[in-house]
């Protein structure tokens, strides 16, 4: 302890004091906050000149915000599921007309998602062909078609186990589709996609 000189008094730090290093703190909150209520106005101010339509093509920023989200609605434990099912003719042969008769709607029979309907949808249907999808893992799109993607057209179906795993084997069947699968899906569901 120092020693103080007689007739002088010790003036005490108090917590109100402002130190360079709380001042910058405050400098740095402070701009933090001019650059969100910036990216807040400027963002108000673009949707009200632009507005919203579901015929617009999502920008960069929308879909990997759209890809964040999507990967944390699905449970870890879910995400990291092996399928336990092996691809036979049979199995392909059961999703392939499942997926004619109800996905094919939006996802078009090769899964391009090149469907009138999904002309309209925002955001639109994947390409389920594309690396996109393909990099999923199996666990991911089994939740995706059991529980559904909110906020999209994507409906959560529900459905039995088996059912499902046998979609996720033939989303990873499409990129190699062929002409006479496809040909058998049109006479599932009629030529309509």
């Amino acid at each position: 302890m120092k020693a103080s000189i007689p007739g002088t008094v010790r003036r005490m730090q108090t917590p109100s004091d402002d130190s360079p290093r709380r001042f910058r703190g405050r400098m740095a909150a402070l701009l933090v906050l001019v650059i969100v209520s910036t990216v807040a106005v400027t963002g108000l101010l673009w949707v009200r000149s632009h507005g919203f339509s579901a015929r617009a093509t999502p920008g960069a920023f929308e879909t990997a915000v759209a890809r964040a989200v999507r990967s944390l609605a699905v449970p870890p434990a879910v995400r990291d599921l092996a399928n336990p099912l092996q691809p036979t003719e049979l199995r392909l042969a059961r999703a392939r007309d499942h997926f004619a008769d109800h996905c094919a709607t939006c996802h078009a029979n090769d899964g391009s998602g090149k469907t009138m309907v999904n002309e309209g949808l925002y955001p639109p249907a994947h390409d389920l062909r594309s690396d996109d999808v393909q990099r999923m893992t199996d666990g991911e799109l089994f939740h995706v078609i059991r529980e559904g993607v909110r906020f999209t057209g994507m409906p959560g179906w529900g459905g039995d186990e088996e059912t499902n795993w046998e979609l996720v084997l033939f989303v990873r069947h499409l990129p190699g589709l062929t002409a006479v699968e496809e040909a058998m899906m049109r006479e599932v569901n009629g030529e309509r996609y």
